[in-house]
């Protein structure tokens, strides 16, 4: 390894440490969260664009399909229920696989459960038991993603986040691919029950994928444990017993999440959530408004459906492996700054593009640029907030983390349209890579809060993540 002053006999050793940075991704957590990635996309589209071809075929109408994206709160409200998933023991299934395992089993079999009740439906006639089974659908797999999510963070090491993350980012994609071009072609050439008959048997993926790996090791630490018996001394002796305990439960699942985070970063707590809720507010910003952007300037639907899926797709799953690479060799809070900084360049392309108008070269290097850079920094950001959570409360602090993240964006993202239609969209795009302007900063603020700028926890020692004792590569 290169010594601390870094002097040029060390060069060839960079070349090294760069390839043995890129060797994360022979873990073997990390191919399974390739296959748990495909099962938590997989019933993305299903309940939404994919469905809403079939209930227009059949001749619903553009108002009952537009109440159906109502079903994605369900995946913006799942904190509210992590608290269960993190601590409530499902009865025989916890005990044969463990909390993580049992919980995203429990999802997949509700999703699948769902989706073949889809498939047995008849969108002429069965508007309201369709709707009800698609919320359904939406509340097991946004409880499957919560569970997921915590056995990520729980599996492995900080160093191996970045990794994790990238897996589940192409099994997610690949998943969207498989509910959207794989389902419509099914009901094109078959039929659209036979197409989510199928589907459901996709889930048996992820299904066979919790049968095969091993559950993470849970650990808690002390002063979370302390917390939780504090209700046990406050609470008046003449409370009956069944109320008492469901009271520290309560105690002990909801409240403690929340205390414990601002208790480990006190002051700079805000400053943090603030950052989580900023980072992703310029590309989400910018999205809503994109495919409008393509038809607006003149470029045809299959022009704008082959370059996004071929180039979009491929150099998303590129930006995510990178950014896997640059957590594992770099630790992560550098490419924090980086993923930040690259997400508001490419929306500066955007607007070169709507002042030059339609050039199919500079639409493929813009989608292209876009893709990498959203890749990259969904990786590094999800292996960030990764780093920030207790194993004591894994599943709802990520829960709460996730849907900070996306929240604002999507109330932004409302407002695009107004700012296209009195500024236009070259004004829009330089708004929205302005808007990415404090992400940056507070990137850097958080590196400069951080010893070395490698912690993304409040002491050096502390290691929430992973199995054994801290390692040391680089956070």
């Amino acid at each position: 390894m290169s010594a601390p002053g870094g002097s040029p006999t060390d060069t060839p050793s960079r070349l090294g440490s760069w390839i043995q940075a890129a060797r994360v991704y022979l873990h073997p957590r990390v191919a399974g969260l390739l296959f748990l990635g495909f099962s938590a996309g997989l019933p993305y589209l299903l309940i939404f664009a994919t469905l809403s071809t079939w209930l227009r075929e059949a001749g619903v109408a553009a108002t009952t399909i537009g109440f159906f994206s109502w079903t994605g709160i369900m995946f913006s409200v799942k904190v509210i229920w992590a608290p269960v998933v993190d601590r409530m023991r499902l009865p025989l299934l916890t005990r044969l696989l463990g909390p993580r395992r049992s919980w995203m089993l429990l999802g997949q079999m509700g999703v699948a459960a769902g989706l073949l009740a889809v498939a047995a439906s008849d969108p002429s006639t069965d508007i309201p038991r369709l709707a009800v089974v698609a919320v359904l659908i939406a509340f097991f797999s946004a409880t499957q993603d919560v569970a997921i999510d915590a056995y990520r963070i729980e599996a492995v090491q900080r160093a191996v986040q970045g990794a994790m993350a990238a897996a589940y980012v192409l099994g997610y994609r690949l998943a969207l691919l498989v509910a959207g071009a794989g389902a419509l072609y099914l009901a094109e050439f078959v039929s659209w029950p036979a197409a989510y008959t199928a589907m459901a048997a996709c889930m048996g993926v992820g299904i066979a994928t919790v049968l095969v790996i091993r559950e993470p090791e849970k650990r808690t630490d002390r002063a979370a444990e302390l917390g939780e018996r504090l209700p046990d001394r406050l609470m008046a002796a003449r409370l009956p017993e069944t109320l008492r305990r469901a009271l520290a439960w309560l105690y002990s699942a909801v409240a403690c999440p929340f205390l414990d985070f601002f208790g480990r970063y006190g002051k700079a707590a805000l400053m943090i959530l603030a950052f989580v809720a900023l980072y992703r507010l310029s590309d989400l910003t910018m999205a809503v408004m994109a495919n409008p952007f393509y038809i607006d300037l003149g470029f045809t639907k299959t022009e704008i459906a082959s370059i996004t899926k071929v180039f979009g797709f491929a150099m998303t799953i590129v930006g995510a492996f990178l950014g896997g690479i640059l957590v594992a060799r770099l630790g992560v809070l550098r490419p924090l700054v980086i993923g930040a900084t690259l997400v508001a360049l490419t929306n500066l392309l955007f607007a070169l593009m709507a002042q030059l108008g339609p050039d199919i070269r500079l639409l493929t290097l813009t989608i292209s640029a876009d893709n990498l850079a959203g890749g990259l920094a969904g990786a590094v950001f999800v292996a960030y907030l990764s780093s920030l959570t207790s194993t004591a409360y894994t599943a709802t602090q990520y829960a709460l983390f996730s849907s900070l993240m996306t929240l604002p964006g999507k109330f932004m993202g409302g407002f695009g349209g107004i700012v296209v239609d009195t500024h236009g969209y070259v004004d829009f795009f330089l708004i929205a890579a302005a808007i990415g302007l404090p992400a940056i900063a507070l990137a850097l603020w958080v590196i400069h809060r951080s010893p070395h700028g490698q912690a993304a926890s409040p002491t050096e020692a502390e290691e929430p993540t992973g199995q054994g004792t801290a390692s040391n590569v680089p956070r």
